[in-house]
């Protein structure tokens, strides 16, 4: 039986999208439930557009989400040679030709199609013309030569039996004039050289897998089993682009999404396993089938996302949401001090508690990260006399304490707002403001706790 062989094809000419994402992580998926390989390959022929920081990007996003592929990565620009001699081979068994119509012939062929309102599909003008006298002013394309009569089924894999008129499929150009290959023409070669097996891609490409049957059967190589899978949209149902906000791996890593968590999130976009909602990497692999793939378009929801990965905050081992934190912080924020490392570490069990992502935590930590405190001018405001008074009695209180714990602080904190006539806010609140700089974080014993008796005292001495 042949080995199960899937591959990722993203062109270079922007940032990874989501969608993308989702792709690479069903072919990955499958190969690996199947016991096979999984690929990458980097479609560089359009090369105006392509750039290598967008490569780097591609390859650094599947890296971030966990994605790993066989070998190197393959690149398309390299097998250039290989497609132009298939264009060679098409035209000499009399499956392909050279189409000498002119820009404004093509152009005026669109406009009539748009009057009469229908398809513009090429007219084949020279599909059975002979070359004997060719408008030398005009460097042909090479037009593959599709079928005309009859009907094409596709047996999809997720969406079922597609069954097509052959004339609705024009004779799709295969070189350009320039002598450079189509999209269509490389994809096939490249699926035929890498020897790939399944075919997972978006259901954009329905018509584009019509043709590459076509190619495939012309040079009578063995066709690939295809799987097109329904597209992601935004919440308002319109199709998600690269110009939508949150659309790359980058959009998420930012604002402090755990990798694992959007992975889970992604895996679920569009296909699910009974009830089962939370999937660790191992459980990914050995449920994911295609069969579990819906029909419908899939709508992506950054609350279900926050969600999610709340949900991975809370029952990750600390260990290792500390490593987590620690990159983000680094790559976005402010990197964590040595000497501050195990202290936020020791502190995570209340630092992540309501955080939705590691910026939340990151934010919740500050008052860790920072020896320097700075309260800005709304809750410097609530620093008023009564305040400050409260402030210097519980110093005065706890300067004399042996055990700085919560079992000692209550007792304190109790007599200040029974002696004072005052409830529980009005002792947390301007405390929280002095040791944190703000009135919204930690609770209060968790904030004194962590940071210690001397550290306390030093940050309440400096308001009076």
């Amino acid at each position: 039986m042949k080995i199960v062989a899937t591959r990722f094809a993203p062109s270079p000419t922007g940032p990874l999208h989501i969608g993308g994402v989702r792709t690479a992580l069903f072919n990955w998926l499958y190969s690996k439930n199947k016991g096979g390989k999984f690929y990458l390959r980097i479609e560089d022929t359009d090369k105006e557009r392509s750039k290598d920081e967008f490569k780097t990007q591609i390859i650094n996003s599947l890296k971030w989400i966990g994605i790993n592929y066989e070998d190197r990565e393959y690149i398309q620009s390299d097998k250039i040679d290989y497609h132009i001699n298939v264009a060679d081979e098409l035209l000499k068994k009399g499956l392909a030709y050279r189409c000498y119509c002119s820009s404004d012939e093509i152009e005026e062929q669109k406009k009539r199609a748009k009057q009469k309102k229908v398809p513009y599909i090429y007219n084949r003008k020279w599909r059975d013309k002979g070359e004997t006298d060719p408008p030398k002013e005009i460097d042909p394309v090479i037009r593959f030569k599709s079928k005309v009569e009859g009907k094409s089924i596709l047996k999809d894999l997720v969406q079922g039996n597609i069954e097509i008129e052959n004339n609705t499929i024009e004779d799709f150009v295969i070189l350009r004039a320039d002598g450079s290959p189509t999209y269509n023409l490389s994809a096939s070669v490249d699926d035929h050289l890498m020897g790939m097996t399944h075919i997972i891609r978006g259901d954009d490409h329905k018509i584009n897998t019509f043709k590459q049957i076509q190619i495939y059967e012309a040079m009578n190589w063995e066709v690939p089993s295809f799987a097109h899978i329904p597209l992601i949209h935004t919440i308002e149902g319109k199709k998600l682009s690269k110009r939508d906000n949150a659309s790359t791996l980058d959009d998420y890593s930012k604002i402090g999404i755990i990798p694992n968590a959007l992975r889970n999130y992604l895996l679920r976009l569009g296909w699910s396993y009974k009830d089962k909602e939370i999937f660790d990497l191992d459980e990914s692999i050995k449920y994911f089938n295609l069969e579990g793939i819906g029909k419908s378009p899939s709508k992506l929801d950054i609350n279900r996302i926050y969600s999610i990965n709340e949900h991975y905050i809370k029952n990750m081992d600390e260990n290792e949401l500390f490593k987590f934190l620690n990159t983000y912080c680094g790559t976005y924020k402010e990197k964590i001090p040595y000497q501050k490392k195990d202290k936020i570490k020791n502190s995570l069990h209340f630092l992540k508690n309501k955080a939705k992502t590691l910026e939340d935590i990151y934010n919740n930590s500050k008052f860790l990260i920072n020896d320097k405190i700075q309260i800005n001018d709304e809750d410097q405001k609530l620093l008023d006399e009564t305040a400050i008074k409260i402030i210097n009695l519980f110093t005065k209180e706890i300067n004399n304490l042996s055990n700085f714990s919560r079992e000692k602080l209550e007792p304190i904190i109790n007599d200040l707002i029974k002696n004072n006539n005052i409830n529980f806010k009005g002792i947390g609140q301007p405390i929280r403001i002095c040791l944190t700089g703000s009135k919204f974080g930690p609770g209060i014993y968790d904030i004194l706790c962590s940071l210690g008796k001397d550290e306390v005292s030093k940050r309440l001495s400096q308001i009076r």
